[in-house]
């Protein structure tokens, strides 16, 4: 197991600096990529560039966090790495539990290991309740309560197989909508999920970039996509579970 970061970023330049300086000490390569952020934010990443543990890849356009997950993972491949832990820029994750992560990911180098979230105070309560409905959604999706929360963009996948699923597709999910998709078509494809319950708080430089109207727009047709992939799917997903 070859273990990398790979850091989505658009427009954080006020907590991409702290994060990078707690990913330091894990003494873990990271890749930062750039999703067409403005000029400033680009600024700030070049004195992070100066240790050796941080690469950057750059989208010249704004593309949205799946996509530049995916071109992340495609460069961690290319590296030959064979995991990559994704975090995600805003500081919402708490990079304390990395060491579990990393445990649970060695004793299951085949399964996509991701954060179950624990909000605290500073959590909206409508996207709570938003999640939650999110929640209802992928377990009749995948026809299974394995997939606790489906949101939490703090995972470590196995590069070869998360990408075989990503490529099945001609279309992926390339904004808000990919970390869903990414593990109701892994679960399809046999890829299992394990969950670590990890404390998230609302971003620490208080920027969000979820588009109330487009991407809830985007997650609402990714979801009628799924539930008519779950009918298609439903006779192998239903004989796995009897067999089970």
């Amino acid at each position: 197991m070859k273990l990398c970061i790979v850091i989505p970023y658009y427009n954080h330049p006020d907590a991409i600096g702290a994060v990078v300086k707690q990913l330091l000490p894990s003494n873990l390569n990271i890749i930062i990529v750039d999703d067409g952020s403005s000029a400033d934010s680009k600024k700030i990443l070049i004195p992070l560039l100066q240790s050796p543990q941080v690469s950057l890849v750059t989208r010249i356009l704004n593309g949205g966090k799946g996509a530049a997950v995916i071109a992340g993972m495609r460069e961690a491949l290319n590296q030959g790495y064979t995991h990559a832990l994704q975090v995600d820029a805003d500081g919402q994750h708490d990079l304390s539990k990395i060491p579990e992560l990393i445990k649970l990911s060695e004793e299951n180098p085949e399964m996509i290991i991701s954060g179950m979230p624990v909000y605290d105070d500073s959590v909206p309560t409508n996207r709570k309740l938003w999640r939650y409905a999110t929640h209802i959604l992928v377990w009749i999706h995948t026809l299974s309560f394995e997939i606790k929360d489906s949101m939490c963009g703090f995972r470590i996948y196995p590069l070869r197989k998360t990408l075989e699923v990503i490529d099945s597709r001609e279309k992926f999910g390339q904004r808000m909508d990919f970390d869903i998709e990414v593990l109701v078509r892994a679960l399809w494809a046999d890829l299992h999920i394990k969950q670590l319950p990890v404390a998230v708080r609302y971003p620490i430089d208080g920027v969000s970039h979820f588009q109330l109207f487009n991407d809830n727009f985007l997650i609402t047709k990714m979801h009628f996509r799924l539930f008519f992939g779950m009918l298609m799917n439903s006779p192998k997903l239903l004989c796995r579970k009897s067999v089970a």
